[in-house]
């Protein structure tokens, strides 16, 4: 017989065996089991009585991270109510859906201005191991519409400069892809691997962090920042993001389609395969983004689009 607060080990090991994230939840799901045996410590059978007072909002918590505890309390409570430990799923209504983030698109001159500080900054200390990974790393995202977290845990095995090509480890849609780079892509790669082999890190990432492993997402974002503040004008309070790199990038594929008179419906799968996309809505849903005139654009059949684009809240 095993208690109820025993339990937490199983469903990681199940999500694992899933081939699903185990490293984000496992600190909810550790908190909780600790919650339960230091409160119920003999009980079998898990209840909504046992359960509720964890789920009210902590003083200090985030919003966000509030949704994020009680998004994986949700999908906790499923795996052991399947399995006969538990008498209730816990309610969606604990984990509201958050108001959806509008990208911010980054205008031609804001994205010249990001790239060339951070790419003098390097050559200004050449000694700097970090400030030569922030010259390519960022543009690398750019360049090839990754996802932030798809750019700082580039392994040097998943480059072929050969081939031109990146392997994409599994992303959030738990798919792996392949994805062609251009020449000059392929070049600033091939360049800043000659730089960074001076520094003689030995470690099995492109863009490795002083403790040999990639860089976490906290710093990648500071960084960021960090450009944006030095380059902006003063007067644009615009809340930015990573990656609103890979919108930029989207709109930007996007819209040459469109100029070059491409009809999107035979655009989209192409675009979704190669970013990744679990389904065709992700895609259709940059269409929001782009400028007014091409969204009167013949190329846009809007009796199928429609039905794709999901609803962008105010």
């Amino acid at each position: 017989m095993k208690y109820c607060w025993e339990y937490t080990d199983d469903y990681l090991e199940y999500r694992s065996s899933c081939g699903l994230d185990t490293k984000n939840p496992r600190w909810y799901i550790k908190d909780f089991s600790r919650y339960l045996k230091d409160n119920y410590p003999n009980e079998t059978i898990i209840t909504k009585k046992m359960v509720i007072p964890w789920c009210i909002a902590r003083p200090t918590e985030k919003s966000y991270s509030f949704k994020k505890r009680m998004s994986t309390l949700r999908q906790f409570t499923i795996f052991i109510y399947s399995i006969g430990v538990c008498e209730f799923i816990l309610d969606t209504s604990f984990t509201p859906n958050a108001e959806r983030y509008i990208p911010y698109i980054f205008t031609d001159q804001e994205l010249t201005d990001l790239f060339d500080t951070a790419i003098r900054n390097s050559v200004q200390d050449p000694s700097s191991y970090k400030k030569l990974i922030i010259s390519v790393i960022y543009r690398l995202i750019f360049y090839c519409g990754l996802r932030p977290n798809e750019g700082r845990e580039i392994m040097i095995s998943d480059i072929n400069l050969n081939d031109k090509t990146i392997f994409i480890r599994r992303n959030k849609a738990h798919k792996e892809r392949i994805i062609p780079i251009s020449d000059d892509v392929n070049e600033m790669i091939k360049d800043y691997m000659r730089k960074a082999s001076v520094f003689k890190m030995n470690s099995p990432y492109l863009f490795s962090s002083p403790r040999l492993d990639s860089y976490k997402s906290t710093w990648l974002r500071t960084e960021f920042l960090k450009l944006w503040k030095a380059t902006k004008e003063p007067s644009n309070m615009t809340r930015i993001r990573v990656y609103d790199l890979r919108h930029r990038f989207a709109t930007t594929l996007m819209m040459k389609f469109l100029d070059e008179g491409e009809d999107l419906n035979n655009i989209l799968p192409y675009m979704s395969s190669y970013m990744g996309h679990s389904s065709f809505e992700e895609t259709a849903y940059y269409i929001h983004l782009l400028p007014d005139r091409l969204k009167t654009s013949k190329a846009i059949d809007w009796g199928i689009m429609e039905s794709l684009i999901p609803e962008v809240l105010p």
